[in-house]
């Protein structure tokens, strides 16, 4: 793997974590954004995350660092940790990531492309047939897409054999791994480079064998979350009172709700309309396991949210409220 300018498109929740992930860990790192996108409310998300990464490393290096609950590693392993050049590689991320528009100028030199922008199928093809012939012959493309299946967007971006996903989890500096998934087109050794590449960045790569909606994660988490909405929408228990059984019930740390709030209610709404479609990009047996939920009582509820500005803990408010 030869990897060295990587270019993140989109700076939702977690484009922006695997942007200063990958810059943390010496990567030089553009984000594309489209021109309407706020760019000081991104600049704030990177501030927020320089934030997070300089208190996690505080604590990392203090007694309670010692626990294993708090600590974070994506940062460093617990054997190779160094406070002094942890916060001094923090820093340089802040500061050397690149925001970009113009898609002709961050991709010019790309080698690793990680498509991170909204969950609709319809709009990434449309961005992949934009970007195919604005990148060198060199250049990956992986999608950090949670539900879709890589084989229906691979001939969009002109170059099937390099195409595969790439799934990061939320918080990904302390929930450290990558769900990698090729499709039938993708060459071996481009899936080997994403090991790689997912090493670099101190996560942990989970091969998936085989092309599955929702890949592993997800495919345990939407169902979760899923039901979660479904009691509330069908009026059976409330917000909290539904966390709280999950919470209680499983010693789990969040509630499905609580877990919402973290992706995003926008995020949550798009997988829904996936989900309530019951496309062909699913499997049989998902399609089959998908199809009783009551989607139209979760859209209700999500679209009175989000009118109201609730789209999660990034903005301060979702199903709960929470200090800026």
């Amino acid at each position: 793997m030869n990897y060295k300018n990587v270019v993140v498109a989109g700076a939702g929740v977690l484009g922006s974590q695997i942007a200063f992930q990958s810059a943390y860990c010496g990567f030089n790192v553009t984000v594309l954004v489209r021109e309407e996108d706020d760019q000081k409310a991104i600049k704030k998300r990177f501030k927020t995350l320089f934030d997070t990464y300089t208190s996690t490393i505080n604590v990392m290096a203090s007694k309670m660092g010692k626990n294993n609950s708090v600590w974070a590693l994506g940062i460093s392993s617990p054997e190779k940790f160094n406070k002094r050049l942890c916060l001094k590689n923090a820093k340089k991320a802040f500061e050397s990531i690149i925001i970009e528009t113009r898609q002709d100028v961050a991709l010019c030199d790309a080698d690793l492309v990680i498509e991170s922008i909204t969950e609709d199928i319809k709009i990434k093809n449309s961005f992949y047939q934009q970007i195919k012939d604005l990148m060198p012959k060199k250049t990956v493309i992986v999608t950090n897409s949670s539900t879709l299946l890589p084989s229906k967007m691979a001939k969009s971006t002109g170059r099937e054999n390099k195409f595969l996903s790439l799934h990061f989890a939320n918080s990904i500096w302390k929930n450290n791994i990558t769900e990698i998934m090729a499709q039938p087109k993708t060459e071996e050794k481009y899936l080997k480079e994403l090991e790689e590449f997912s090493k670099a960045i101190n996560m942990i790569p989970l091969v998936a064998k085989e092309e599955k909606s929702g890949y592993i994660l997800n495919s345990m988490l939407v169902p979760f979350l899923l039901s979660a909405m479904d009691l509330l929408a069908n009026g059976v228990s409330d917000v909290e009172t539904i966390d709280k059984a999950w919470t209680l019930g499983t010693g789990a740390a969040h509630g499905p709700f609580q877990i919402i709030d973290v992706v995003g209610l926008e995020t949550a709404r798009y997988i829904v309309l996936q989900y309530q479609k019951v496309p062909d990009i699913f499997d049989p047996l998902f399609k089959k396991m998908m199809l009783p939920y009551n989607y139209d009582g979760m859209l209700k509820i999500l679209d009175k949210y989000l009118s109201e500005g609730k789209k999660g803990k990034a903005v301060g408010e979702g199903f709960y409220k929470y200090k800026k």
